[in-house]
């Protein structure tokens, strides 16, 4: 079997209330599920995907896709953070990328540069200025987050990111791969994405 060393871990917990309690990982653009389309992105790029739930219910909800693990909370009601330490303990990879699941568009290249952008550092995260940074498009190094994960008193990214020894990845870097940086868009209802691709067809799978 080959080493594992970069894991992929997709967020999709949380109640979904932007989305008017739909689970935006089964909204459908061109033909795929968001889930789809981030799963068939990440597995060019990464030795393993891990999707993290909020319980083992809702992992029930992806029993149909294969090629993945699917693991639920383990500290229920902190936000990301806590499927990002769930994910942590699950991976086998030495760096781990992070992405939620409402990004649809996620640039394939852009993840590799990021992967291959952290060198010694503990995360590599693309930052727009001083005030704006991406924590759920980013790789970190999987040792460095879970000791960081043993004892924390804010439940933030952006402090996690603070707290550790970054590599900031200018968003300017990053438009050779993705001139629109279309890869950052994030969709939190079916209006927003009919606004960005005006004329596809779109739907919500239910079952």
């Amino acid at each position: 079997m080959s080493t594992v060393q970069r894991s992929a871990v997709i967020l999709v917990g949380g109640d979904a209330r932007r989305a008017n309690g739909l689970e935006k990982y089964f909204f459908e653009y061109e033909g795929k599920t968001f889930i789809e389309r981030i799963i068939d992105t990440l597995e060019q790029v990464a030795d393993e995907i891990i999707i993290v739930a909020k319980d083992p219910d809702q992992c029930k909800r992806f029993h149909h896709l294969s090629g993945l693990r699917c693991i639920n909370d383990q500290r229920s009601g902190i936000g990301p953070i806590g499927g990002l330490h769930a994910g942590a303990l699950a991976a086998k990879g030495d760096t781990i990328f992070v992405s939620a699941c409402d990004m649809p568009f996620i640039n394939r290249k852009i993840v590799r540069y990021l992967f291959d952008s952290i060198g010694d550092c503990d995360v590599a995260i693309p930052k727009w200025n001083s005030d704006m940074i991406e924590p759920l498009h980013a790789v970190y190094r999987r040792s460095s987050l879970l000791t960081y994960l043993e004892d924390h008193e804010s439940n933030t990214l952006r402090q996690l990111i603070y707290n550790s020894n970054p590599h900031y990845v200018s968003i300017e870097e990053l438009r050779p791969f993705d001139p629109t940086l279309k890869t950052f868009t994030n969709i939190n209802d079916l209006e927003e994405l009919e606004r960005i691709n005006a004329g596809s067809a779109l739907s919500y799978i239910r079952e």
